[in-house]
Order: C-alpha cells, then sequence, then structure tokens
C-alpha cells in the first residue's frame, strides 16, 4: 500500500516518521503489516468500520451545522502508536496533575492556604465562573473531587508533550475510545493480535469500581446511577454506553427524589434509595433549589442530600474552578506547592496580563503572539435572540450587541492589521470559539419567549461582568502601547454600558414567570 507515498509532514512532529523520513522503530511493524493491505482493501474495511458505528449509533451531536446534527465519531483506521515508556511518562504526568488539581479544590473550600500563601491571587478565585463558595467546607467522600478528569494533550514540534487544558467538570469521550479501539480490531484482526497492543477495556469496570469507593454506605452493594440531561445532549450515545457496560440505571432528573435527605430512584418496585450518582449534568443545571431556577434537568433537593453526606457525586460540585482558563496558568506552581515535585507534563506556554512579568513579555513581543478578537460570544448569542426573543427591550439590546460588538472585532482586526500582527485560530481563540457554541447551545435549548429572554439576558450580565473585570484587572495594568490602550478604554466604556443596559431589562424580567429547557449540554 502506498498510501505514504509522498507524504511531507511539514514543519510538525510526526509520530510516525523521523525527520529524515525514515519509519519510528516503534511504528515498523506496524507499517509493515499495513503495507500488505492494498488500498482498496484497505478504503472497504474503513467504510465497513463507520458504517458499524452508524447502525450502532456511535454518534454525537452537532447543533446549528447545515450539514445535519448527528454525526458518527471520526475514525482513523491508522492508529497511533505509543511505546510504553511514553505512556508510562504520561502517566505518571497526569497522576501527579490529578493529584494536585484534587489537593488544590480540597484546599479553596476549605482553608484557603495557596491564597493565604499569595501562590494564586484571591481575586481570581473568587472571580471564576464555577466557583462555588456557598460549598466552602463542605466534605466529600474520599476527599476526591475530581474522579474523571479530561485532559487534552497536544505534542509540540520538539516532541514533547504539552497539556492544553484540564475538563474537570463532565468530561466525556471514553466510549468513543472504547469503540474506536473495537472498530479497529474488528477492521484489521490480524495486525492488532500480533502487536502486543494494551487492552482499554477495563476503563468500565475501573469507573464503576471508583463509583462503589466513594459511596457513602458501606453496608451492602451500592446503588449507583448515570444522571443524563436526556436523549438531546450531545453525548448521550457516551450515557447509554457507560451506563450499560457498568450495570448501572441511567436515569433522567424526574427519575430521582429526595426525602429526608436521601436520594432515590422511582421503580416500578417503588422507591430505591441512590448511593452514588455519575452526574452528566452540570452543576448550573443539577439542582433548580440551589442553581438556576428554570431548570427541570435535574434534582431539587439533591444539595441537601450532598452537603448531608447522603449521596455522592462523580465529579463533585463545585470543580469547574479547577479547569478555569485562568487557574490553568496556576497548575505547574500547584504542584510545587502541595507535592513539592517539578511538573512532569508542562503546560502551553501561556502569559496572563495582569502578571507583571507576563505583560512585559506581551508588550516586548506582540508581534510574535497570535491576537484574536473576542466578541463572538456575544454576537452569535445576540443572533439567536434577534429571532427567538419575543420581548422587545430584548430583541432592541440584541440588535444592538451584533452590532456595537461587530463594529468592535472590526476596530480590533484594524489595529492588528497596522501592528502588522498575524491573526489566526491560536489555542485561547478556539476555547473562546467553544464557550460561544457552548452558550448558543444552551440557549437554543428553550422555548422562544419569556425563558429563552431570561436565560438570554443573565448570559450577556455574566459575559459582561466577566470581561469587565478581565479588563480592570488582567489587561489594562501595565499596558502602554497608546492604540492598545485607547482601545481598551473605549471597549471599557462600551462594555460597562451594556452591563447597565442589560442589568436593567433583567430587573423587569424577573417577574415573569419561569420555563424550562428542552435540553442541555
Amino acid at each position: 500500500m502506498h498510501m505514504f507515498k509522498g507524504y511531507d509532514p511539514g514543519k510538525f512532529y510526526d509520530e510516525m516518521f523521523g525527520e529524515d523520513g525514515a519509519v519510528r522503530a516503534h511504528c515498523a511493524p506496524l507499517l509493515q503489516k499495513f503495507g500488505q493491505v492494498d488500498q482498496k482493501d484497505f478504503l472497504a474495511r474503513k467504510a465497513n468500520s463507520e458504517l458499524y458505528f452508524l447502525r450502532q449509533g456511535i454518534t454525537f451531536n452537532v447543533y446549528h451545522d447545515d450539514q445535519g446534527t448527528e454525526r458518527i465519531f471520526p475514525f482513523d483506521p491508522i492508529p497511533r502508536v505509543m511505546p510504553a515508556h511514553e505512556w508510562e511518562h504520561l502517566e505518571a504526568g497526569l497522576t501527579q496533575r490529578i493529584v494536585a488539581l484534587n489537593l488544590f479544590l480540597h484546599d479553596i473550600y476549605h482553608d484557603q492556604q495557596i491564597l493565604k500563601d499569595e501562590v494564586i491571587p484571591r481575586f481570581y478565585i473568587e472571580q471564576a465562573k464555577h466557583y462555588r463558595p456557598e460549598f466552602r467546607g463542605v466534605d466529600v467522600a474520599a476527599d476526591i473531587y475530581i474522579h474523571i478528569c479530561g485532559s487534552d494533550l497536544i505534542r509540540g514540534a520538539d516532541g514533547v508533550y504539552y497539556v492544553l487544558e484540564d475538563n474537570g467538570r463532565c468530561p466525556s469521550g471514553a466510549s468513543y475510545l472504547l469503540e474506536n479501539r473495537n472498530a479497529l480490531k474488528r477492521a484489521f484482526p490480524g495486525i492488532f493480535e500480533s502487536l502486543g497492543v494494551r487492552a482499554v477495556d477495563s476503563y468500565p469496570r475501573d469507573l464503576l469500581n471508583m463509583l462503589h469507593h466513594i459511596s457513602p454506605r458501606r453496608d451492602g452493594d451500592p446503588v449507583c446511577v448515570l444522571l443524563t440531561p436526556g436523549c438531546h445532549n450531545s453525548a448521550y450515545f457516551e450515557h447509554c454506553y457507560l451506563a450499560r457496560e457498568m450495570g448501572i440505571d441511567i436515569v433522567e432528573g424526574k427519575d430521582l427524589a429526595v426525602v429526608d435527605k436521601f436520594v432515590y430512584m422511582r421503580t416500578t418496585r417503588g422507591l430505591v434509595r441512590v448511593d452514588v450518582i455519575y452526574r452528566r449534568i452540570d452543576d448550573d443545571f443539577i439542582d433548580p433549589v440551589v442553581f438556576r431556577k428554570d431548570s427541570v434537568l435535574g434534582v431539587p433537593g439533591l444539595m441537601n442530600a450532598y452537603k448531608a453526606g447522603n449521596v455522592s457525586l462523580a465529579n463533585a460540585v463545585g470543580t469547574g474552578v479547577a479547569d478555569d482558563k485562568v487557574i490553568y496558568y496556576f497548575v505547574p506552581k500547584m504542584i510545587e506547592y502541595y507535592l513539592g515535585q517539578k511538573p512532569i507534563l508542562p503546560n502551553v506556554p501561556t502569559y496572563l496580563a495582569s502578571e507583571e512579568e507576563d505583560m512585559k513579555f506581551i508588550l516586548a513581543n506582540l508581534g510574535d503572539l497570535v491576537v484574536k478578537a473576542a466578541n463572538d460570544g456575544e454576537i452569535e448569542t445576540s443572533k439567536l435572540a434577534k429571532t427567538h426573543a419575543k420581548d422587545k427591550k430584548v430583541k432592541e439590546f440584541a440588535a444592538m450587541m451584533v452590532k456595537d460588538h461587530t463594529a468592535a472585532n472590526k476596530r480590533q482586526a484594524s489595529l492588528i492589521k497596522k501592528a502588522k500582527i498575524e491573526a489566526k485560530d491560536s489555542d485561547m481563540s478556539t476555547r473562546l470559539a467553544a464557550d460561544a457554541k457552548s452558550r448558543v447551545e444552551t440557549l437554543k435549548g428553550f422555548e422562544k419567549g419569556v425563558a429563552f429572554e431570561k436565560a438570554y439576558i443573565d448570559a450577556q450580565v455574566e459575559m459582561h461582568t466577566t470581561v469587565l473585570t478581565a479588563i480592570d484587572t488582567q489587561m489594562m495594568p501595565g499596558v502602554q502601547n497608546p492604540d492598545l490602550k485607547a482601545e481598551l478604554t473605549t471597549t471599557r466604556t462600551a462594555v460597562e454600558a451594556h452591563l447597565n443596559m442589560v442589568k436593567e431589562i433583567q430587573a423587569g424580567l424577573a417577574a415573569a414567570p419561569a420555563a424550562a429547557p428542552k435540553a442541555a449540554s
């Protein structure tokens, strides 16, 4: 098979071929095996694997896409080969990282010693979107906050593995890994059997053992459930898959009830006490008594049972502060602070404008850094509001957001051009775009009218407050470039005006009756 004829990896690190074009030693057996498969046979096996994914319902949802919502998971029949010593390095680094993150979460929800020692500025924690101060002092089972962690890794041109981000709230994707492995074994059974590949099929059993470990009840087998937002969620296939593989019930919020601070599952045999909830619902939607009042996806009173220690949640409430994009910057410092060790896996080089040395570097190297305008969240959510809102003031505000933020994008693009900065997608811009899509997806789940209007306006208050804080604490301090300072001043004035307007609208909507979202991510 000549699929690699003329292949040029460019300047990137290629995991199969070295800089001289020679195959790397650990990939040679795989390449030799694939060389025995002609191209027609190879493509036929790939097509059969994709058909298997479709027939088995191994799909994920893509919202607001003209090509439809349901897609099969992307399948690459050429596997990435990772030698044992590389995996052992990654395993040690990720273990070190999750231990430090759990120590950090226990600390900030208890003594906050890392803040007292000024390793992390206090305002970063207290202003973080997913910090839950109401849960300070609440103990969690086994002092474990993040039970399942999804850390994104990339490999630099130097061959070094970097951590791009950590997801400590409701990470997803394990089921696709498992089914991808199954598909490869079906498509190329002879190749897999001869290469000595480590098994991954113990994941559901390991996950179940972890859920049992944090059960508050020690007499008898714990009752564990997987709490899903429902079939409209983008990862619903995974919810069903993992529940089935673990042999536990998959439930929605309406299937659970809280009685005397204990959680029960409604069954045909009556109420059954639940000990552990593997939740795939974000904090905001999990309990309408404590968090979003308009959510029907969660369980009213669940937080009372959780605080009483009568039910455990995986992952714990409030873990989102650990995967905040600013807190990511401090993870290497956490590792040194709590463990007294140097990080095994480095972060992607990241700079905070609020840190004095970082600000000096940013200003000195502005032409070499990637700059991207960040108004897309307000624009996209407001475009949706123009069609989904009915209230006149809300519609007028949405139209103004589209107009003003589009103008801001044009001004910033002009500034970038004047400074001769190459504007292109970066890690940060990609994450901002993902956040914008997530907000649009959430808003799309609300019925048109009052429910949507409240959710949209609440989101605008949150976004404008966050931006205003970021300008004052992270961007404006230390800025010397006159054009950049002028743009930040203009932006701040506009953001503050928008925030005052949207707060007035929010107050006017407060008395309106609440309705429920159709689905949430």
